[in-house]
C-alpha cells in the first residue's frame, strides 16, 4: 500500500486540518507516514500545501518527486494547477470549483476549469455549496476530503476516526458536523462520477 498526496489551497482553507485527519487515519491503520508543509504567507491568503506520503513500507523522504503524486487534493481550483507537474499519469486531481480570488490577475475561472477537465482523471465539486447544504459552511475542506477519499488507499472509517481525534476536544456537535461533511463529499463523488 502506498499513497502520495499533495494537499493544496490558500491560508485559512483548512489544509492543516485535512493533513492532520489523514495522518491520524494512517496512524489508526498502523501505516508509515511522512509529511511536509509549506505555508507561503498563509495568514494573508497565500498558498499552503502539504506533501503526505503514506505506506505500509518504510518511507525514505517526505517530499513527493515530480510525476509521482497519486492524488492532488485542492481546496482552490487555481492552486490545483500549481502542482500538476507532480501528478502521476494515473493520478487523480480532486478540486473545489469555488475560487478564492486573492490576487488581481486571477485567471478566468472557465480557463482554469477547462485545464482541469482536460486531465484524464479529475473530479471538480462545489464543496462550498455542499457544505452550505448540510448546514456546515466551515466544513468545505472536509467535504473535499470526503470527495478525495475514493483515491486514498485507506478505510473510510479510519478517516472518520481521524476526525474524531482531531476535533474531539471541540465536542460531539463539531465531530458530527465534520463526519457529515466527509460523508457528503464521498457520496457526491460516488453519485456523480464513474470511478
Amino acid at each position: 500500500m502506498k499513497t502520495d498526496i499533495i494537499i493544496a489551497g490558500v491560508g485559512g482553507q483548512g489544509i492543516v486540518s485535512i493533513a492532520a485527519t489523514i495522518g491520524m487515519a494512517a496512524l489508526h491503520e498502523n501505516l508509515n507516514l511522512k509529511q511536509s508543509e509549506i505555508h507561503g504567507m498563509s495568514q494573508r491568503g497565500g498558498d499552503v500545501s502539504s506533501n503526505m506520503r503514506i505506506s505500509s513500507n518504510e518511507i525514505a523522504s517526505d517530499l513527493i518527486p515530480y510525476g509521482q503524486a497519486d492524488l492532488i487534493l485542492s481546496i482552490e481550483p487555481m492552486e490545483s494547477l500549481r502542482y500538476l507537474p507532480y501528478l502521476s499519469k494515473t493520478g487523480w486531481l480532486v478540486t473545489n470549483s469555488a475560487p478564492f480570488i486573492n490576487i488581481n490577475n486571477y485567471p478566468e475561472l472557465d480557463d482554469v476549469v477547462a485545464k482541469i477537465k482536460s486531465l484524464p482523471h479529475n473530479v471538480i465539486i462545489n464543496a462550498d455549496a455542499i457544505a452550505a447544504d448540510i448546514g456546515s459552511r466551515r466544513s468545505s475542506n472536509i467535504v473535499m476530503l470526503g470527495a478525495a477519499s475514493h483515491f486514498i488507499d485507506m478505510n473510510f472509517d479510519s478517516l472518520k476516526e481521524g476526525l474524531r481525534q482531531i476535533f474531539g476536544r471541540k465536542g460531539d456537535a463539531v465531530v458530527d458536523a465534520n463526519i457529515k461533511a466527509l460523508e457528503a463529499g464521498r457520496k457526491y463523488v460516488a453519485d456523480n462520477y464513474k470511478l
